[in-house]
């Protein structure tokens, strides 16, 4: 997700859209971090499958490098898929800046907002199981539980939902910075205290309460916790083995990963941020995967492994969203399109999470492509080089 402030989830690609926590859980880095000093390494060498000719430089290992050069992440890590199936790894920086150990090759990032879509997917396949109705309204599945100021559930239709057009305020401008368990509807409680940003289906903006509202619905009318239909749903019958969606009190990340930092300032060292309680990003944010994972879901998603073709094209179904995903991009439902450089469209999410953040996307074709690094991107450029970077594998 996006944003100026930044705190709380925030949307891919570099645009603002949803917030980062109120202080990027600056606090929380403090409490849980542990505090690292010094210059970062250099560059760690390609692990690319198929290593990059001297004479011809490979484009993806240049942007990461320049990533870690440029712009100060610690890592960043890529895996890239050709229209053919066939996968190259990337890897650049250092895994732990205490240690400078390497970056392990496509290890475990938290993926942010890219959960929202996975989320929009289960919903999608409860509403072509005759369980859910998109126009339905969220008192269908949750009667009286939606109301405030300018608010009221009995308007806000799930199709508003998945496409941020409910006008629901975002709770995750809200939050303070004391790391801990967030219930579901304490999250909703929060957004509730606040009045609609607009009318339902007036407008479009960001929220991630939208997406806890959605995951309320897949646990109301499937009676199974969140986590366990993701897992079902998805993670078991496409085969990612290295995504899951966190326990409750799960602060730690399962598998190999590069450590996530937090930087205060330009100047100020960086704290490491790898262990935290990611419930408050729950159905909005809470995921934990790996690059090669997340091209596995997006190109399954869009050859039609994961919905019918009628809920697909309803996911397809786009609506501006340039002010956050940036010029040319559009919204659809938890599914964005971005133009790429080299002509076409790219179908994603993106996502941030202290500690990490995520681009990229998959093409008709069958190309795929995500970068993450291990700091949370707050300026503009940042943001910019790390998009270009994921344009770059999607074009390369």
């Amino acid at each position: 997700m996006r944003g100026q402030t930044r705190q709380g989830l925030r949307s891919p690609g570099g645009q603002q859209g949803g917030r980062w926590r109120r202080t990027l859980c600056a606090a929380a880095a403090v409490a849980i971090g542990v505090m690292t000093q010094g210059a970062l390494a250099p560059p760690a060498a390609s692990d690319s499958a198929v290593t990059p000719t001297a004479a011809r430089p490979d484009a993806v290992q240049q942007s990461l490098n320049a990533l870690v050069r440029d712009d100060g992440m610690p890592a960043a890590l890529a895996s890239v898929q050709d229209r053919n199936g066939r996968t190259r790894t990337y890897t650049a920086g250092v895994g732990d800046v205490a240690t400078g150990s390497k970056v392990p090759k496509d290890g475990q990032v938290r993926i942010g907002s890219n959960t929202k879509t996975f989320t929009a997917v289960v919903v999608l396949q409860l509403v072509a199981e005759g369980k859910v109705g998109l126009d339905a309204s969220v008192d269908t599945y949750l009667p009286g539980l939606v109301r405030g100021e300018g608010i009221d559930g009995r308007r806000i239709t799930v199709r508003q939902l998945l496409q941020h057009t409910s006008g629901l305020p975002n709770y995750s401008n809200y939050l303070g910075d004391d790391v801990r368990y967030y219930a579901p509807r304490e999250l909703l409680a929060t957004a509730l205290r606040h009045p609609a940003d607009f009318p339902p289906g007036t407008r479009w903006k960001y929220s991630n309460t939208n997406y806890v509202l959605a995951g309320l619905i897949v646990q109301k009318v499937t009676g199974r916790p969140l986590g366990e239909e993701l897992d079902r749903r998805i993670i078991k019958r496409i085969g990612l083995r290295h995504t899951y969606f966190p326990a409750p009190g799960d602060a730690s990340i399962r598998e190999r990963h590069p450590h996530g930092y937090y930087r205060e300032s330009a100047d100020a060292r960086l704290r490491d941020i790898t262990e935290t309680d990611p419930s408050w990003g729950w159905a909005a944010g809470q995921m934990v995967s790996t690059s090669s994972d997340l091209n596995r879901f997006f190109t399954a998603l869009l050859a039609g492994r994961l919905l019918p073709a009628a809920q697909l094209a309803q996911m397809r179904s786009t609506v501006p969203a340039e002010a956050t995903f940036g010029s040319g991009s559009r919204y659809g439902l938890g599914l964005v399109s971005r133009p790429l450089p080299c002509g076409g469209l790219s179908w994603g999410h993106g996502g941030s999470f202290p500690g990490y953040e995520t681009r990229g996307g998959a093409t008709d074709d069958g190309r795929a492509a995500h970068v993450a690094v291990t700091m949370q991107l707050t300026d503009e450029a940042g943001r910019k080089n790390l998009e270009r970077a994921a344009d770059a594998a999607l074009c390369r």
